[in-house]
């Protein structure tokens, strides 16, 4: 599986997310030339072991959780702040928040 395309299943990104967080259109994602991108190479190594340890469903929903959710963070390119997120998910597991009304 190419890398784009095993990162937006892995995440269960939509096609225009995948495109935001990599900044780039349909014609380069669908020919591979996006797949050979650094950043699309350290967030798959990165994703690897939240994704043995908690699984894909719990990464997807983890993704769209929090403000700024995780995918806020990719899209926004801002990888520091999406890899300390990661951090903290491996660490202390996905915990939901309830908001005070």
């Amino acid at each position: 599986m190419a890398s784009t395309a095993r990162l937006q299943t892995l995440l269960g990104l939509s096609d225009e997310e995948l495109l935001a967080i990599l900044d780039s259109d349909a014609l380069s994602v669908i020919t591979g030339e996006e797949d050979s991108r650094p950043e699309v190479r350290i967030l798959l190594q990165r994703l690897e072991e939240p994704a043995e340890t908690v699984g894909a469903p719990t990464l997807r929903r983890w993704l769209r959780a929090g403000s700024p959710s995780p995918l806020e963070r990719l899209v926004a390119h801002d990888f520091g702040s999406f890899e300390d997120a990661l951090a903290e998910l491996v660490e202390r597991g996905f915990i939901l928040r309830r908001r005070s009304p």
